[in-house]
């Protein structure tokens, strides 16, 4: 087989979320959901559907490592082996599972390819939503075709966030509004930061599986990322917490006000 398209990915993840992801939305049974650990579910749909995408991405590109969150869960050697290798795919196969459970539209399906350490191109596709996001480096992000951009904050308003973490939702960053919670799924709250709905996101972890298709969709649109001590984030990046922005200047100063709150915490 060879290697595949972009447009090929696309597909994919179209024709898995058609045939495995979808048909489950509100129709899982009291057996096909299960704990990885308390309170981290997974179900059936996540792990049929990260089975077929390895497989395929695997027969295209068989020296690569592909780095699946289930297959995490069940290997955590696989890290290792994704951190060393030269060319590498993420896949989060249900990237939102808790809201997949409970029966909302806010999840997703995600790839991501790494070579040498750099994301290269991304695929997020919302089933729910109706939309895939791409982006390739160098080229720009696009939804369902349409180049998108990050909307500046708008001039004197205070830059507006959402975060993930439980323990700052309501609370503020110096000087700036209090958070909301995100749309707890970040094959939505990367595309929502660029549609304009925040102008940051404050994250607590850096899994590649979430981070690396999202942050390639933010900085081809010309948004910025940076872990809260400062330092610059790529797909191999295995420090806590992520700051992302519509654009370099809202990100560093949001970085700076987050490093407090990840000192405290």
């Amino acid at each position: 087989m060879p290697a595949l398209s972009t447009d090929a990915v696309t597909d994919l993840l179209r024709e898995v979320a058609a045939e495995v992801i979808t048909p489950r939305f509100r129709s899982l049974s009291e057996g096909e959901v299960m704990e990885k650990n308390p309170g981290d579910l997974v179900t059936v749909a996540d792990h049929e559907a990260e089975v077929v995408i390895t497989r395929r991405l695997l027969a295209a590109y068989p020296d690569a490592v592909v780095l699946g969150e289930e297959a995490f869960a069940a290997d955590h050697g696989l890290m290792e082996r994704y951190l060393a290798a030269g060319h590498a795919f993420t896949v989060d196969p249900v990237d939102g599972t808790k809201n997949f459970v409970h029966g909302s539209p806010d999840h997703a399906v995600m790839v991501a390819e790494v070579v040498d350490g750099a994301t290269v191109r991304a695929w997020v596709h919302q089933p729910e939503h109706g939309h895939t996001w791409v982006a390739e480096a160098g080229a720009g992000t696009y939804r369902d075709g349409e180049r998108m951009t990050c909307p500046p904050v708008p001039e004197g308003r205070a830059p507006e966030g959402v975060t993930s973490m439980w323990s700052l939702r309501g609370h503020s960053l110096e000087g700036l509004a209090p958070m909301r919670l995100s749309w707890v799924c970040c094959g939505v709250d990367y595309p929502k930061l660029i549609e304009g709905e925040t102008d940051y996101i404050v994250y607590s972890r850096s899994n590649p599986w979430d981070h690396a298709p999202g942050t390639l969709l933010v900085t081809e649109a010309g948004g910025a990322v940076l872990h809260p001590d400062g330092t610059p984030y790529t797909p191999r990046s295995t420090r806590p917490g992520l700051v992302v922005a519509v654009d370099a200047a809202t990100c560093g100063g949001v970085q700076r006000r987050a490093a407090q709150a990840f000192v405290r915490g």
